[in-house]
């Protein structure tokens, strides 16, 4: 089971000594930011690399197609260890973590703090773009296991040994904002911004005491923990640490997008009167 490989997350000094090796870094981020900033030797994907972009669930996993071909581009080799990365604290690098757990691919580590932890050690910087050599385009082939679809959320709500963990804002929780046509949340979720995940102090390193916030959310009590967000870029964070702390967890791709704009879905509310 994917789950049950170990995660790795590695400091700067140790990406370093890791970049002779037949390892392949990636940053994700957009291109023009990759150009004005990036780790020498690393390659590109860009966020909208890793998801469908089609609305209204736009995060959902992109096509084994488009997948296969993103990696192609990179030079991706199956037998390769990757370093996923980003500059802003782990969501677009821990949401390449969980495409490549479902294809497979468990030989993967995540650089604490990603681009900010790499500069404030004085490691050197590279500008302008990559052209990594491509290689073939490999079969993919998707394991379901890591990926929740509306249908598990649903059963999750009444199983006593699951955890819905939604990692948006208090606000868009309580249903006093949202990107879908309805607010609130799962009934049942419990509530952490992906934000607190990380510390501001540490160069959004995770913050040090992840386990002590995962038993206040009672994620270790949990026999299958369901992470979401909006679009499945912030709870790509919260689907990290939780491989990280050994959960058991999926990562709901349709996230509020699809579940806020389905009418058949229930929802919890309590922004409006009478709504518990």
């Amino acid at each position: 089971m994917y789950h049950q490989h170990p995660v790795e997350v590695l400091e700067p000094d140790a990406v370093a000594d890791s970049l002779a090796t037949d390892t392949l870094l990636v940053q994700v981020t957009s291109s023009a930011l990759f150009e004005q900033a990036h780790i020498p030797g690393a390659v590109l994907i860009e966020p909208g690399e890793l998801v469908c972009g089609i609305p209204p669930a736009s995060g959902k996993l992109p096509s084994a197609a488009q997948i296969s071909a993103t990696l192609s581009r990179i030079g991706y080799q199956p037998q390769q260890r990757i370093i996923a990365f980003d500059d802003e604290g782990g969501g677009w690098a821990g949401r390449l973590c969980w495409t490549l757990d479902v294809i497979g691919h468990y030989d993967w580590a995540y650089l604490d703090g990603g681009l900010r932890a790499w500069h404030a050690a004085g490691l050197p910087l590279a500008q302008g773009s990559s052209a990594p050599a491509p290689t073939e385009p490999c079969g993919i082939t998707i394991d379901n296991d890591p990926i929740a679809e509306i249908a598990d959320v649903m059963a999750a709500i009444d199983d006593t040994d699951s955890v819905i963990w939604d990692v948006r804002s208090a606000e868009e929780f309580a249903g006093l904002r949202s990107g879908s046509a309805r607010r609130g949340h799962i009934p049942g979720a419990v509530n952490l911004d992906w934000e607190l995940l990380k510390d501001a102090n540490r160069q959004l390193r995770l913050i040090e005491n992840l386990e002590e916030v995962a038993e206040s959310l009672d994620l270790f009590g949990a026999k299958q923990v369901i992470t979401h967000c909006q679009t499945h870029h912030r709870s790509g964070l919260s689907y990290l640490v939780g491989r990280l702390l050994g959960l058991n967890i999926k990562a709901f791709h349709g996230s509020w997008a699809e579940w806020g704009n389905d009418p058949s879905t229930p929802i919890t509310n309590p922004s409006e009167t009478g709504n518990p």
